[in-house]
């Protein structure tokens, strides 16, 4: 490795990690703020709270990597304007666009280690987080998993345990039901058995019921059934998918799919997911062109300013394009790579101007 690109790489890494680790600090600071309001009726020690939010920091950490990378590149740059060591580079021949396609290479390999390593050990803290808190949550009588072998949901109510298992989702409606209920010693009370049950609610209509009792068989016509889930709800408990790694994400994918369950949400996650490496170094780029463009022109704290008002316009661009594809108003795939790609054309513009230069 040529001296000059190993010093623009570990100053990059310099920068990039004080950033990173004051992003760390802030986001761990306030999940301990907000482990104390939810567990304030619970007695728990400090050291406790602590541990919590530091399962529950990495994922998020991982949310703002974007704008990690592009206050990173900022500060990369500053100190390099500061030490007058950018027009060093430059009366050596090292001009804008080799300098931008050096840290732009570094931010891409960095983004395929967060996605291989960072994301899915951040997504195995973030789920035993979810499982301890799940403990003292009201919810922890209530449960829904999907497998291979369908939807389970495990439902207290009424002095009753129900195990429901459907073989498919279709809409507001579960196909193929079989739902035991239980009495609190786990005893079973009968079994209900239907083709189609509707859960838009939480009395759920049965229709066609067969149940049965004692080894005895009777029918109806309709049953309403009590629940604590509606469809809303369990889709929410299936909403969280960052607490999943890459390979639990696609098997999820598989097992949704062979329910006919919508793929939605977690095309999306998995979409956003791969294309990370592809929008950090568009990032990145994005952010060493406005530095070399008022790099000499402002002060630090400008700079910075506009890099956070910049993080904040980004976010809800890709936020507008995320609702625009999980609502369905334009293809899922083209909700993720539009923002890229808009990036993509702003970038190549900007860079072509300042070649010129």
């Amino acid at each position: 490795m040529k001296t000059y690109i190993k010093f623009l790489v570990n100053l990059f890494n310099l920068s990039f990690f004080k950033v990173f680790f004051t992003f760390f600090i802030i986001i761990l600071i306030t999940n301990i703020l907000e482990q104390i309001d939810f567990f304030k009726n619970i007695e728990l020690s400090f050291f406790y709270l602590i541990f919590l939010s530091f399962l529950n920091t990495p994922s998020i950490v991982f949310e703002i990597l974007p704008f990690i990378f592009l206050i990173a590149t900022q500060i990369f740059f500053i100190n390099l304007i500061d030490k007058k060591e950018l027009e060093i580079f430059k009366y050596t021949g090292l001009n804008n666009l080799i300098m931008i396609k050096i840290i732009s290479l570094y931010a891409f390999i960095m983004g395929l280690i967060f996605i291989i390593f960072f994301y899915n050990i951040s997504a195995v803290l973030k789920n035993s987080y979810l499982l301890i808190k799940n403990k003292y949550s009201d919810d922890n009588k209530y449960l829904a998993v999907i497998t291979e072998n369908g939807i389970w949901i495990k439902d207290e109510i009424n002095s009753k345990i129900n195990i429901i298992n459907a073989d498919g989702v279709d809409g507001e409606f579960l196909s193929g039901v079989s739902i035991t209920q239980l009495n609190k010693n786990f005893e079973v009370i009968n079994i209900i058995q239907s083709n189609k049950v509707n859960i838009s609610s939480f009395k759920w209509k049965i229709f066609e019921p067969v149940i049965l009792k004692n080894n005895e068989e009777s029918y109806l016509n309709e049953m309403v059934l009590q629940s604590n889930f509606n469809i809303k709800k369990i889709n929410s408990l299936f909403s969280n998918l960052s607490s999943l790694t890459i390979v639990e994400l696609i098997t999820l994918r598989k097992n949704y799919k062979s329910l006919n369950y919508s793929l939605i949400d977690i095309d999306s996650h998995l979409y956003k997911v791969i294309s990370y490496p592809i929008y950090l170094t568009l990032i990145t780029i994005f952010s060493a062109i406005i530095m070399f463009n008022i790099g000499y022109q402002r002060n630090s704290f400008y700079k910075i300013t506009l890099g956070i008002l910049l993080s904040v316009v980004i976010y809800y661009i890709n936020y507008f394009f995320n609702i625009l594809g999980t609502n369905e108003k334009i293809p899922l795939i083209l909700s993720i790579f539009m923002p890229l790609i808009i990036l993509t054309i702003i970038n190549f513009i900007s860079i072509v101007k300042l070649n010129e230069k």
